[in-house]
């Protein structure tokens, strides 16, 4: 035989999905080329692929695997356990963990009795509402949640959104009644929609959420709570219920003759004090009690001053008379008719996936630290149903605390009874010492919120967004100014459109890049990314990274054409080998529909007319699938179809020779 060339395939089952490497070798001057055939997928029923479809979307933690090969009786213990976790480690609860528990417990607890009560003015809700809100809903996380070091209570974002959706409708002063069936109908809604999201495993829907909305949302959200509390460090009577910031600061310039220099030097020094505190305690964690204790402590100096001083001043405002005893029952207030139902579902979804977000992300940053796994969905339904539970004693929506959960991992909370620990100091406050409130200054609770929602505004995390990736800046900013100069929900309305664009355009508009082989190797990469990367004479290189969708399809065949245009072009000028072969690396390409199939389709016959060819290379198992049954591999040829770029390039390069081809 003469010089020629052999090509052997590897003609292996198609469903044992294993290939070797490509192989060259040189026996008695004649070049054979080993080439791997791709093999399909092993066949599989349509309820076989639906099933493993939605284990994979529904189900990626495996929930019933841990039920397999067991008892009957390991399995009720073990679905008793997956319903109420408290049964994963209360048979191991012992008296050591009861006592770091315990202190855990009482520590969070001076932190959460004033934040409560400040977090539900910030709600224009009653400040007994906030002090509820912390009883009820940590007694029914300890029993539901997965987690060892959340401690459950109001907080700022979602009071400050309840607060500003619902008084822009409903006023809190003139409808106070009706303000506060919204609140709970809100609530009951916002745990609805968080339980649901659990039990029907649809957590994915929270993502939209992207890190850039939340940052620049709460640090949004953070000045607005910031501005707000203005009208108590200066005393200002008559201030704006409107959240944008044009019309606080206008409020508060405009108000000036209400302005109060007991008030402000009040502020001023328990502000100073607060701060101090926070200050120490994040520079040495181990000192973390001071900052923990300080808001109580404030409470408790500021009360005794003013009662001290009542006499001689009347412009510091104060609290006044609150209601002793548990939480009175609320489910008759709950509001299913009437002309704001949709006002107060609106509230309750917004809330509700802003607390969900806040709380699982809480709760999984801590348990990384001491290394367990938080249970998304469990968390959903936990929080979900400790919101529906509160909506009928008297409590508005609730979730994990960043500053609360902090204080109890550094307070040493081994697990969930610091919640209950917390609840029943709560309890006890609730029964005997509400009347020690009444001279609780207004500016106090300003200070102590002040002091909470400064630490929102990570300018750390902006930085490093823009640093990274300027689109997720973008998303940040719009969310940001947003809140600041549009409003807290349709701020957040933008950022989250900015995000849906973000996932569109990478869907519509998705990448391909040229390849070139590195020189010495079988390794085939991008052209723009390495230099020691060139071209092949007569090959263009092309490798897809996304699905192909109906989105995507037309642009993608369009961008292909082009890329073909150019690199004639190219050849033209430079003189080159003439383009032959239009290679697509699929490896990226995870999924493809019949658009997508259609467009395969149509660029194969485009290129063909005019003398290109068209090779397909490693298409995954589910796109090879649609590919041969859309015929499509038929239509390729025997040579239009390789595991590799490699192989696909050495057996055409070949090929041509074999036919006296350039």
């Amino acid at each position: 035989m003469g010089h020629g060339t052999n090509r052997v395939e590897d003609m292996s089952s198609p469903n044992n999905g294993t290939a070797l490497a490509a192989t060259a070798a040189t026996t008695a001057g004649e070049t054979i080329v080993e080439i791997h055939s791709v093999c399909l997928p092993p066949k599989k029923t349509v309820f076989q692929k639906l099933r493993k479809r939605v284990a994979d979307v529904f189900f990626p933690d495996d929930p019933l695997g841990k039920f397999k090969n067991q008892t009957w009786r390991n399995r009720a213990i073990l679905g008793l356990q997956s319903l109420f976790p408290i049964f994963t480690w209360g048979s191991q609860y012992d008296l050591k963990l009861f006592w770091s528990d315990v202190v855990s417990g009482l520590t969070i607890a001076s932190l959460a009795i004033p934040q409560g009560i400040s977090y539900a003015k910030l709600a224009n809700l009653p400040p007994i509402v906030g002090l509820y809100s912390s009883f009820v809903p940590p007694l029914i996380y300890s029993v539901l949640g997965s987690s060892r070091h959340l401690a459950v209570g109001p907080v700022s974002i979602a009071s400050l959104v309840m607060g500003s959706m619902l008084s822009e409708s409903v006023s809190p002063t003139q409808e106070s009644i009706l303000y506060l069936k919204l609140a709970f109908t809100s609530t009951f809604f916002a745990g609805l929609f968080q339980a649901s999201l659990g039990l029907l495993r649809l957590g994915f829907v929270i993502d939209f959420l992207s890190k850039a909305t939340l940052v620049g949302f709460t640090a949004g959200a953070a000045v607005i709570v910031s501005l707000q509390q203005l009208k108590g460090l200066l005393g200002i009577v008559h201030f704006t219920g409107k959240m944008q910031f044009i019309p606080v600061m206008s409020s508060v310039f405009n108000h000036r003759s209400e302005w109060s220099w007991e008030t402000i030097v009040m502020g001023i020094g328990f502000l100073s004090i607060l701060l101090t505190t926070r200050h120490i305690s994040m520079r040495k964690p181990k000192l973390f009690w001071i900052s923990a204790a300080s808001p109580l402590a404030s409470v408790i100096i500021s009360t005794l001053l003013v009662f001290l001083i009542r006499s001689k001043t009347h412009a510091i405002s104060y609290i006044g008379h609150l209601p002793k005893g548990l939480n009175p029952p609320s489910s008759n207030m709950l509001y299913f008719s009437g002309t704001h139902l949709a006002l107060a579902i609106k509230t309750g979804i917004i809330t509700g996936i802003l607390s969900l977000t806040e709380g699982i992300a809480v709760g999984r940053t801590f348990a990384s630290l001491k290394n367990y796994q938080v249970n998304g969905n469990k968390e959903m339904m936990a929080i979900g149903f400790m919101n529906m539970a509160g909506s009928c004693t008297s409590c508005y929506v609730t979730t994990g605390s960043f500053s609360r959960s902090a204080v109890n991992y550094n307070a040493g909370a081994k697990t969930a009874v610091s919640n209950i620990v917390m609840a029943s100091a709560v309890l006890v406050t609730l029964l005997f010492l509400m009347p020690l409130f009444y001279y609780t200054p207004n500016v106090i609770l300003a200070a102590i919120i002040l002091t909470a929602v400064i630490g929102l505004i990570d300018y750390q995390a902006a930085y490093k967004l823009w640093k990274v990736d300027k689109f997720d800046f973008f998303t940040c900013m719009c969310s940001f100014f947003g809140v600041l100069f549009v409003s807290v929900p349709l701020g957040l309305a933008i950022a989250v459109g900015v995000s849906v664009m973000k996932i569109l355009l990478n869907v519509t508009r998705p990448n391909t890049i040229e390849f070139g082989n590195i020189r010495g190797t079988e390794i085939y990469q991008s052209l723009g990314r390495y230099r020691e990367a060139s071209r092949i004479p007569g090959f263009l290189i092309l490798a897809i990274e996304s699905p192909i969708y109906f989105a995507n399809s037309t642009y993608l065949q369009e961008r292909i054409l082009r890329w073909t245009r150019e690199e004639e072009t190219r050849v033209k000028e430079n003189n080159g080998s003439t383009l032959k072969c239009i290679i697509l690396d699929m490896t990226a390409v995870s999924s493809i529909d019949t658009s997508g199939l259609e467009a395969v389709f149509e660029l194969r016959r485009r290129l063909e007319k005019q003398s290109l060819q068209l090779v397909l290379v490693n298409p995954v198992g589910s796109v090879m699938e649609k590919l041969h049954k859309s015929k499509i591999v038929e239509s390729l040829g025997l040579s239009g179809l390789y595991l590799t770029v490699g192989e696909a390039v050495a057996d055409l390069s070949s090929t041509w020779k074999a036919h006296g081809q350039p």
